[in-house]
């Protein structure tokens, strides 16, 4: 019998984290992020202790969660032994095996999405049941090679053809269980699955039919987009091992005085509106940056906040503030110094300016420069005809030389578009505007064609 495998689903990072049941009250956890609410409550619920952590790479997008599984529960760590990781685990090689009891573990050397990435086959006696493969072969795809190094993006391109290759050489039943999926900036195709099998990679992954190695080192390369600015710095935490955290106090954010958050922000704090769009748009501290809580709210945080900096949280009372602090902990974030105390109403009521956007809809932007912030294939697949385009992770680089004028800021749906009048905002410009939806509104509000291309 196959044993049980629960998918914890990161939908903000879009990640798994795969746990196995290993039939005897224990759990492998394959790939946890820091945030550990969702893994300790399907464990809780199935009444098993996580005795083995093991991790496919240093990840890029979050910090992990073996560290404090260990901690927590004795978890012992498995991750490859190129990998040099400072912290206590067990190092694994090519072809390493680990009794899990009646289960067993084989790692499988697959580099190109890292240098030292390492692929797990779960076998069920002789037979291989499913691999977990981390970022080396994804649903119909596969990971990015440019996180390391710019300049050893096509040599990990090359290595990942080699890695997916190896893969595929399974049996045809064997399940793929990857990492990365629809969501991740590592990244993955839209809409796809959380899991496969290699007969079915091997018959639609458009990388595994590629004709030859450069035309999957081309294919490859040409689907990559832009990524968060935070993953230039977690692998290297990643390796020397996250601190471990007191999760009782994880989530207890500080209630700051209007006076004190004033100072923080004049000191350099960054001040994160975490509140709806509509509540922003109606009001805010002029400079704060508008990141919605969200599930993508990591993502955002780690792109546009400067993780040097304190970061001081503006919320809305029925928010929770225990999920912006965890989605802030595993990307690294751990300076949230507090949240302010009454709100943007206590905000106001103590005389301190308060800014304001405007929010429009799809048939009020004649007449006005329009800005779209959305990735670059996003905006090639269509587009308000004669909008501008800057992604939203560049804007903060560019904010200052862009024409100050009567300007409709633009996303999908209008969460980014607000990140975006933010920014622009803390650059010093003014008559904003943001767009309530996003081009196929417009489209249907005009009864006019989106243009494509970029």
């Amino acid at each position: 019998m196959a044993p049980e495998l629960v998918p914890v689903v990161d939908g903000g990072l879009g990640n798994t984290t795969w746990m196995v049941d290993l039939g005897d009250g224990r759990a492998l956890v394959v790939d946890a992020s820091r945030d550990l609410r969702a893994v300790h409550a399907a464990a809780h619920e199935r009444g098993l202790t996580v005795a083995y952590a093991a991790d496919t790479h240093l990840h890029a997008d979050f910090l992990t969660g073996a560290v404090q599984l260990a901690a927590d529960a004795g978890a012992q760590v498995l991750a490859s032994a190129a990998g040099h990781r400072e912290f206590p685990h067990r190092g694994l090689a090519d072809g390493d095996e680990v009794d899990l009891g009646g289960l067993t573990l084989r790692a499988l050397g697959t580099p190109g999405h890292t240098d030292e990435h390492v692929s797990y086959l779960l076998a069920d006696g002789r037979t291989p049941v499913g691999v977990f493969t981390g970022g080396s072969l994804i649903v119909g795809s596969a990971a990015r090679t440019d996180l390391v190094h710019p300049d050893r993006t096509q040599e990990l391109a090359r290595a990942q053809y080699a890695s997916m290759r190896r893969l595929a050489e399974l049996p045809d039943e064997v399940a793929v269980w990857p990492t990365h999926g629809a969501g991740s900036f590592c990244s993955a195709p839209p809409g796809a699955a959380r899991s496969s099998t290699i007969g079915q990679e091997k018959a639609t992954n458009p990388l595994l039919v590629a004709a030859d190695e450069d035309a999957f080192v081309a294919q490859l390369l040409g689907s990559l987009g832009s990524y968060p600015a935070y993953f230039a710095r977690l692998g290297e935490i990643n390796r020397r091992g996250p601190a471990v955290l007191d999760t009782a106090s994880v989530g207890r954010l500080a209630p700051l005085p209007v006076n004190d958050v004033d100072r923080l922000r004049r000191d350099g704090a960054v001040v994160v509106d975490i509140r709806p769009v509509p509540d922003y748009a109606a009001g805010h501290v002029p400079g704060a940056l508008s990141i919605p809580l969200r599930d993508q709210f990591a993502s955002w945080l780690g792109w546009l906040a400067d993780p040097d900096r304190p970061v001081v949280l503006v919320a809305a009372p029925e928010q929770d503030l225990a999920d912006a602090v965890w989605q802030a902990v595993k990307i690294g974030y751990e300076q949230l110094v507090g949240v302010l105390d009454g709100g943007m109403e206590a905000w106001a009521a103590a005389g301190l300016p308060v800014a304001r956007t405007e929010l429009v809809g799809p048939d009020r932007l004649a007449g006005r420069r329009i800005l779209d912030i959305r990735q670059d294939a996003e905006f090639a697949a269509g587009h308000v005809p004669g909008a501008e385009h800057v992604e939203l992770g560049a804007l903060s680089a560019v904010a200052d030389r862009l024409e100050n004028g009567p300007t409709v800021v633009m996303c999908g749906h209008g969460e980014r578009a607000a990140g975006a009048a933010s920014l622009l905002e803390r650059a010093g410009h003014r008559d904003l505007a943001v767009l309530v939806g996003g081009p196929e509104d417009w489209a249907r509000s005009s009864g006019r064609m989106l243009a494509v291309g970029s």
